[in-house]
């Protein structure tokens, strides 16, 4: 007998998974998302999330509480009927009535190797610490930080010059097919549910902007990371200090040379780090598009020995 779903998510990571439920059959009788954002230089226009967005296109009814810790809340998750609640990227704590409004449970898509990054920014964290690998895993939620047993997971590689974004949709269509092969299990009774390790926790909390400045003189590699760890958003910039310029850098690699830290050792944007450096190959000044190095280079002059700060 086919489950009925509350979907809940806010971010494009939530859109494969609430796209491929959709798409094998499975009911979903209320869609959750944060409500719409003022956005645009006034704040006048509304931005709706792209799971508001999705669950329109679909014709699927739409909450955007902005608390679920409200009686309220509470009473309308358990009006729905649902057996069970999936959660993706979604944004607000379920709270023990909420939770307990679903029989089955509620299940959450994490993009971590739990115990490992738990918490808001999972990819971002991982690529900036230098991990080799990463993945997404299936989780039975409960009332601690993404705390709750593990139900299934895929690993996957982190190659050396990925950034977020590369991991970010790669992970998200990864994890969309493992939520519906849970529910699978879920309706055939065959899914088991296995407790996160107790070592090894780490968390990823939201970045913040005083991370988000290029610390040039670190060595090479963790430049490196930071830089792909945040692009393209909210990504790491730099100044020209030439001319004040304000960059974001959005994907370098290993460079050759070294030098004073924050120095462009070249004419191909290779920039000296406190240990070693990295050659730019994309970046983007406020308010324009991301280019790449060569297309930046011809509207703009930065020559060997341009300091960046």
């Amino acid at each position: 007998m086919p489950l009925r779903i509350v979907f809940m998510g806010t971010a494009d990571f939530a859109v494969p998974t609430l796209v491929g439920l959709v798409g094998r059959g499975h009911e979903v009788v209320a869609v959750y998302t944060r409500a719409p954002k003022p956005a645009g230089r006034r704040g006048l226009d509304i931005t709706p999330s792209p799971i508001e967005r999705e669950a329109l296109r679909f014709a699927l009814p739409l909450l955007t509480p902005a608390t679920l810790r409200t009686a309220e809340a509470a009473n309308t998750a358990h009006g729905h009927g649902a057996d069970v609640a999936i959660v993706v990227a979604y944004g607000l704590i379920l709270p023990k009535p909420i939770l307990e409004a679903f029989p089955l449970g509620a299940f959450n898509l994490h993009a971590s190797l739990l115990p490992r990054w738990r918490g808001a920014a999972p990819i971002n964290r991982a690529i900036m610490a230098g991990d080799s690998e990463t993945g997404v895993m299936v989780m039975k939620m409960e009332e601690g930080l993404d705390s709750g047993p593990i139900a299934l997971a895929e690993r996957v590689p982190i190659p050396c010059d990925a950034t977020a974004a590369n991991l970010h949709n790669r992970l998200a269509l990864l994890g969309a097919d493992l939520v519906v092969r849970a529910l699978g299990a879920l309706e055939r009774g065959s899914l088991t549910l296995t407790p996160q390790p107790e070592v090894g926790v780490t968390y990823a909390p939201k970045i913040t902007n005083s991370e988000t400045r290029i610390a040039w003189e670190r060595p090479w590699k963790e430049v490196h990371n930071h830089i792909r760890g945040l692009s393209p958003v909210p990504g790491a910039w730099c100044q020209i200090a030439s001319d004040n310029v304000r960059v974001k850098v959005l994907r370098t690699t290993r460079g050759e040379g070294t030098g004073v830290p924050g120095t462009v050792l070249d004419d191909e944007l290779t920039v000296a780090c406190g240990d070693g450096a990295v050659r730019i190959l994309e970046l983007q000044r406020a308010g324009r598009q991301a280019m790449k190095a060569h297309e930046f280079l011809r509207g703009t002059t930065v020559a060997a020995g341009t300091r960046f700060g």
